[in-house]
């Protein structure tokens, strides 16, 4: 038997948020083992952190949907964490996460867990053509779109697209992967993450600090939608850069859930930087400023809901 818990990742209070399973003592587990509890839990994720702690502050964890082991997720990473500080097995305010996507920073606050990524893939913005196929996916039509569709990611890239009010609500979650996609998203640019989802947002508000309603579809990893999902908030405040509306960096506060009724809410903080301006750029052809993100934190609270145990599936 192996020990779990659960928690609600992104809420105030229990029965809310996203809903994760952290397994413990699974080391010697194989994928296929991992993947098996993940499909029983059923969750968006479900996550196995190696027992061995090093130092109080740095710990390996692997990250699993009910379709398959990811390199990285935001809701996982700070509910792992929080989990593992409960038990008292990370000291401090600061741990480290060793995931696929390499390292992750999480903070603790009194009432907060948040982590902190850098910008892995940025790419666009798409055509216009496959934007409107995109958008058809769920529900949706090109009179829907509010602004350039970005794909960017910190570990799991999506494809974040900005629509007018209204079109959150009445948009149905999409049964086609991305993958399907995968030569005409090729043509943008080569992505060194999985390109997984849609980040359906409508923004509100003005610089430094905006509001978003988001609605998150991953139907290639059997997850037909999300609750709250942190590797896209983190993803997202990359595209607001670009798209002019956190050009000096801010904050942007997310609800999310709210169609499933599993209300969440997320906080998202992007910080910048100036690429340009003495006659160079990326590639080396534009003597014009430009902002980039550099770093990308997602915050939220933790309610815990359960413990117990689970049999160990078969070796095959």
């Amino acid at each position: 038997m192996l020990s779990y818990d659960i928690v609600d990742v992104f809420t105030d209070h229990p029965f809310a948020g996203n809903q994760l399973a952290v397994v413990h003592g699974a080391d010697e587990l194989s994928t296929e083992q991992c993947l098996a509890i993940a499909q029983e839990f059923n969750f968006s994720e479900t996550t196995f952190p190696e027992s061995r702690v090093v130092d109080g502050v740095g710990y390996s964890t692997r990250i699993f949907t009910p379709g398959g082991e990811i390199p990285f997720a935001g809701h996982p990473t700070l509910g792992t964490a929080w989990v593992l500080r409960s038990h008292g097995l990370l000291a401090g305010t600061e741990v480290t996460q060793e995931c696929g996507a390499g390292r992750i920073t999480v903070r603790f606050s009194p009432d907060q867990v948040e982590l902190a990524a850098v910008p892995r893939d940025f790419l666009g913005p798409l055509d216009d053509e496959l934007v409107a196929s995109l958008l058809g996916d769920v529900g949706l039509s090109a009179a829907d779109l509010a602004g350039p569709v970005w794909l960017a990611g910190c570990g799991l890239t999506f494809a974040h697209i900005p629509v007018v009010e209204g079109a959150v609500e009445r948009a149905v979650a999409s049964a086609r992967p991305l993958r399907e996609y995968a030569e005409r998203l090729a043509a943008v640019g080569a992505c060194r993450d999985p390109v997984e989802g849609l980040n359906l947002v409508h923004v509100t508000g003005n610089a430094p600090s905006l509001d978003v309603h988001a609605r998150v579809f991953v139907p290639g990893l059997s997850v037909a939608e999300d609750p709250a999902t942190g590797s896209a908030a983190a993803g997202l405040g990359m595209a607001l850069v670009a798209s002019g509306r956190l050009p000096e960096g801010g904050t942007y506060d997310i609800t999310q859930g709210v169609e499933m009724g599993r209300p969440s809410s997320l906080r998202g903080c992007v910080e910048t930087t100036v690429l340009g301006g003495q006659g160079w750029s990326p590639a080396g052809t534009d003597a014009a400023e430009s902002p980039a993100a550099v770093l990308c934190r997602v915050s939220g609270q933790i309610q815990h809901v359960a413990s117990g145990e689970i049999v160990v599936p078969p070796a095959t």
